[in-house]
Order: C-alpha cells, then structure tokens, then sequence
C-alpha cells in the first residue's frame, strides 16, 4: 500500500519535513488525535501551509510517517535481540522474550505521543497497514529463529503461536502507556504467557525447569 506522504530527498527540505513531525508529535501529547489538525501543526511549526502539503495530505498522514518511524525502531531493537540470543537455545529465546518486550516499551515511552500513534494504528483503517508491516515483520523472523529448534512442527503452526505472542506483546506494551499499575506483575503474567504459548505440548517441547533464586529481568530505563 502506498504512503500518504512524501519523503523530502535535499538537506532543506529534510529540515521543514522534520519542523513539521516534531511539531505533530508533540502536539499528539498535548491534544491527541481527535483535536490535532493541519493548522495547529503548521503553527506549531512556525511554517506554511503550502510546506505542509508538499509532504502532507493530512493530519492522518503525518501521523502514518510518526509510525513508520517508530515501528522502525521496535524493528530495529527486534534486529539486535535476535542476533543476541539465536544463537543461545530455544529455552533462552522464550525466557528473554520478556526483555524484548522491556525494550518495545522503552522505544514508545521515548516517543512523544506514542499511545495516540498506536491507537490511530488500531482505530484508522487507512494507517493499519503500517501496524499489520511491523507486526508480520516481526512475527516472520521470529518464526524463523523459532523453526530452527523445532524441526518436527509445521512452521504454519509456528507461525501462527508466534503471530499470537507478537499481538499480546503489542497490547501490553499500549495497556502499559495507559496504567503503568502493577507493572512488576504484568511483566510476570506475561511471560507465563509466552512459555504457555511456546511449551506447549503441541510443539513438543518440555518447559526447562525454573530456578526460584533467578533475578528477574530488570525495568529498562
């Protein structure tokens, strides 16, 4: 699906198109999506109207690029955890998953106006193919790295569990934008979630046993 906006290719241009994000998503923080508009963020800006269009159709499609950018981001940090641990044993990946998602919230907490940018994702049809890329990015090399230590199960049911720990991931991470309450125990429930999910008799796989005296994976600053 082709974007709504257009990336500036010259270092003035660059300048403007970044005036008129950094103005959005700061004004996503203050008012949300509802009472955002092409005028307050060309205000913002201190810019033209004529500059907003020339990258922008409208309020919709700077929020499009404010995602693009931050699911590139999550994509990143997913890059990086797997070349870390693809290497250390399937029981590490589901026991690190956790980590991962530590980091996901880490990347939305530095974003201004992350929780309006994952719910317009959510309620906008014309922007969930930006949120459907990210996540099927992210299910598909997971299941790649999961395959390898599951020869003997079907990648489609691989797939499938791995699509269903990526969305429950993804929802954590908004609830958490919203109520940070009980923070410790949603992260535990979690990853009871994620070793549900992946030892579970179905991929013949038996859960390792836990060590009670393991620290907990730390809250990421």
């Amino acid at each position: 699906m082709l974007s709504n906006h257009r990336k500036p290719v010259q270092a003035r241009s660059r300048k403007t198109y970044e005036l008129l994000l950094s103005a959005a998503e700061t004004l996503l923080e203050e008012v949300g999506v509802e009472r955002i508009s092409t005028n307050l963020i060309v205000q913002r800006a201190n810019l033209t109207a004529p500059a907003f269009y020339r990258y922008f159709d409208d309020k919709y499609s700077v929020i499009e690029a404010l995602a693009e950018r931050l699911m590139q981001r999550q994509n990143t940090a997913l890059t990086a955890w797997v070349a870390r641990y693809r290497d250390k044993g399937y029981d590490v990946l589901v026991d690190r998953a956790e980590e991962l998602v530590r980091e996901m919230d880490t990347i939305t907490r530095q974003q201004p106006g992350a929780i309006w940018i994952m719910r317009a994702l959510r309620a906008v049809p014309r922007l969930a193919h930006v949120r459907l890329a990210s996540h099927h990015f992210v299910t598909d090399l997971l299941t790649d790295v999961y395959a390898t230590y599951l020869p003997g199960v079907a990648r489609e049911r691989i797939r499938r569990r791995t699509r269903l720990a990526v969305e429950i991931a993804y929802s954590v991470d908004e609830m958490l934008k919203e109520d940070r309450n009980d923070e410790a125990e949603v992260f535990e429930d979690l990853s009871y979630i994620f070793r549900s999910l992946y030892y579970h008799p179905d991929l013949a796989v038996p859960p390792p046993a836990r060590d009670a005296s393991a620290e907990t994976i730390p809250a990421l600053s």
